[in-house]
């Protein structure tokens, strides 16, 4: 791949279920033959250094951050794996406090004749947009999640509609092809949300910001995700790009300050040992972890559970509905497949969007070159 010349600033928040998406599209666009270059806070920085494959010359630049600077943060916490839930939201304040560090890094590079092709950055960090285009660059938010979960977080936050019904169903005002919603499925900080906590003071300043920039990357497939991907279109006017989806290699790790001791290898050894279709993955996330007591009671209680197991058998059994399950989970297997399939004639909808994106970070800077002769 040829090198170009342009450089792609990346800007993730301080979450690993956000750096870690935000590093693989870091990635996928260096193989592209763009200059990557990776903005965090000092800690976040050190611990991508460890993560970058040998062959990657992503450049890694570090914001100055100190969280004991900022009320209710722990010293050394710039990233949510090391808080407990009810201070991240602290964390997501704090974030405010990089924009004039961003500014200075972005302006310098701007003032040294190299301005960046875009600045990427993530969905938390709305603030971002006016940086970028105070500085007459192209500017684009990333969400590692697809359209359709952030279209609900977004209408959620906004309306609160939980609020304004007595019942335990609700649906969202303004995006009613999303079906129904219980409040057990809302988490903690939605739950007590009343339009004056933290949580919403920061979501009702943040997420205006997202109809400024001059788009949206998404790591979803569109022929998948078309209701989502349209609510923001039809909500927030700007271009949507779904590009993905946007993995780290196989056997890549992103380290953090919370490590696990046992490898991808062993994973797989484990899993080899085991009978055929006698394991069940229950994932947390890149946030929580629970105890080894924590886990052997979730065990006990999932091989204990009888509505669980009939759901299983329901599933991978031999019957017509377990097979119908199973054939259309390979329907869509095989569309995120097709998505990023490139070979002669055809190019996927998600190699098109990546390309489409490209070319209007590309096309601003060149209106903007002839606007300065």
């Amino acid at each position: 791949m040829e090198q170009r010349e342009e450089t792609i600033i990346i800007f993730p928040f301080m979450a690993q279920g956000h750096i870690i998406p935000a590093l693989a599209l870091a990635l996928q666009v260096e193989q592209m033959g763009y200059k990557i270059a990776l903005v965090n806070t000092p800690l976040n920085i050190r611990n991508l250094k460890s993560s970058l494959p040998p062959a990657s010359s992503i450049n890694l630049l570090e914001l100055p951050f100190n969280s004991s600077d900022h009320c209710g943060l722990p010293p050394e916490s710039e990233n949510t794996d090391v808080l407990p839930y009810p201070l991240i939201v602290n964390l997501l304040h704090a974030s405010l406090s990089l924009r004039p560090a961003l500014h200075d890094l972005l302006s310098g590079l701007v003032r040294g004749g190299a301005p960046p092709l875009c600045v990427i950055a993530d969905v938390f960090l709305g603030w971002t947009v006016e940086v970028a285009h105070e500085l007459g660059l192209f500017h684009a938010f990333f969400s590692g999640a697809g359209g359709f979960g952030l279209a609900c977080y977004a209408s959620m936050w906004v309306h609160l509609p939980h609020r304004k019904t007595d019942s335990v169903e609700f649906t969202l005002p303004d995006y009613q092809e999303s079906g129904k919603f219980h409040v057990t499925q809302l988490s903690a900080s939605v739950l007590a949300a009343d339009g004056t906590d933290p949580w919403s003071k920061f979501q009702h300043g943040n997420i205006p910001f997202w109809g400024e920039s001059d788009g949206f990357l998404f790591n979803t497939v569109e022929e998948l995700d078309k209701t989502g991907l349209n609510y923001f279109r039809r909500k927030f006017g700007v271009s949507v790009w779904p590009v993905g989806p946007i993995l780290t290699s196989a056997g890549h790790k992103v380290h953090s300050d919370q490590e696990t001791e046992f490898s991808l290898e062993r994973y797989v050894e484990w899993l080899g040992e085991k009978p055929a279709k006698s394991v069940i993955y229950v994932s947390f996330g890149t946030q929580n972890t629970i105890s080894a007591s924590q886990m052997m009671q979730l065990a006990k209680a999932l091989e204990g559970c009888a509505d669980i197991e009939e759901k299983i058998r329901l599933v991978m059994g031999e019957g017509g509905r377990g097979k119908e399950i199973r054939r259309r989970a390979c329907e869509v297997k095989d569309t995120i497949k097709d998505a990023i399939r490139v070979k002669v004639g055809f190019k996927g909808s998600s190699v098109k969007a990546m390309e489409d994106f490209l070319n209007a970070a590309l096309l601003v800077k060149e209106k903007t070159r002839v606007a300065g002769l």
